[in-house]
Parts: structure tokens; C-alpha cells; sequence
């Protein structure tokens, strides 16, 4: 093969290589997004049902001492 054609090869090579990368990435990526999306809805959910444990507690709090005061 011709030195030219040489370095037209290799140059394929590590184009189709770049293509490669870019679409390992792109995958790669994506998965992220929606691993964070999900954390991000467990999160809300998690922090939806603290205040809600939150209020419970407060709620019994009161109780308890509406009991002592009686």
C-alpha cells in the first residue's frame, strides 16, 4: 500500500474509533439522566413522606400535652 493510502486508513480507523466513543458516551449519558431523574423522584418521594412523619409526630406532641394539661 502507498504511504497515502496508509494514513487514509489509519485516519478511518480513528474516526470510526471517535464515532465509536461518541456513541458509547451518548449511551452513557443518557443512562445517567435517567438514573438521576429516578433519584430525583425518590428524593421528592423521601422528602414527602418525612413531612408527613414530621406532622404525625408534631401532631402526637400535642396531644400529649393537651393529655398533661387536662
Amino acid at each position: 500500500m502507498p504511504m497515502e493510502e496508509l494514513d487514509i486508513k489509519k485516519l478511518e480507523d480513528r474516526v470510526d474509533d471517535l464515532i465509536n466513543a461518541v456513541e458509547r458516551l451518548q449511551l452513557e449519558n443518557k443512562s445517567l439522566r435517567n438514573n438521576q431523574a429516578s433519584l430525583l423522584s425518590e428524593k421528592a418521594q423521601l422528602v414527602e413522606k418525612t413531612e408527613l412523619a414530621r406532622n404525625r409526630v408534631e401532631a402526637m406532641i400535642s396531644r400529649l400535652k393537651a393529655m398533661e394539661d387536662e
